[in-house]
Parts: C-alpha cells; structure tokens; sequence
C-alpha cells in the first residue's frame, strides 16, 4: 500500500513564500509523473504543476515564473516552492502522483488528503 502525505501549508501574507512537500511511502514502487493540484472554495480542482520521472516540468499560466516543482527520487519526495502568493492562490493543494507496483504489477493514481494554502493580508 502506497499513501501520499502533504506537509507546508499554512498561512501566509501577499508577496510571501511557502514550500509544500509531498512524501509516498510504502513498499515495493516507482513513481512516474507527481502533480500539484489546487482547489478554492466553490471552484473545481485545477492542475497547477507537473513534473515527470525525467524532471520534466509544466505549469499553469496563473503560477508560471511564481512556482517551481521539484523532486528527490531517493526520498520519494516532490516539492513545491510558492513564491510571490497572491490571495487568488488560497486553496487546498493536493499531491497526485502516478506509482506503478510490484504487488499487484500495475500503475495506480495515488492522492494525499491536501493541505491548506491562505494568502490574506
């Protein structure tokens, strides 16, 4: 069994920075692609960055040149640097990754339970 656990959310002030990491555990898997979506209050769920098991990465325009996604193959860990929050980027951020696994051999969607981002003055 595979979890994604989220941690770094908080509260933050406009033009501050927080960085949110994304740990699978488990046994016996390799993670392809890992994403960062978003969700505000009363708005769908929104793929914000994408990082592949190449490190190639994709962002949405509203975040391009203000968020960088990375990753740590050895630590089974992706990250994601905010810098310059505006209020619009309040949201749950959730952690989706693509794992394949040896028992049973197969490629899943795994997600971790979000952590909350709030940018207010």
């Amino acid at each position: 069994q595979v979890q994604l656990v989220e941690s770094g959310g908080g509260s933050v002030q406009p033009g501050g920075s927080l960085r949110l990491s994304c740990a699978a555990s488990g046994t016996s898997f390799t993670i392809n692609a890992m994403r960062w979506y978003r969700q505000a209050p009363g708005k769908q769920r929104e793929l914000v960055a994408t990082i592949t098991s190449g490190g190639s990465t994709n962002y949405a325009d509203s975040v391009k040149g203000r968020f960088t996604i990375s990753r740590d193959n050895a630590k089974n860990t992706a990250y994601l640097q905010m810098n310059s929050l505006k209020p619009e980027d309040t949201a749950v951020y959730y952690c989706h990754a693509e794992i394949q696994t040896r028992y049973p051999n197969r490629i899943s969607n795994y997600w971790g339970r979000g952590t909350q981002v709030t940018v207010s003055s």
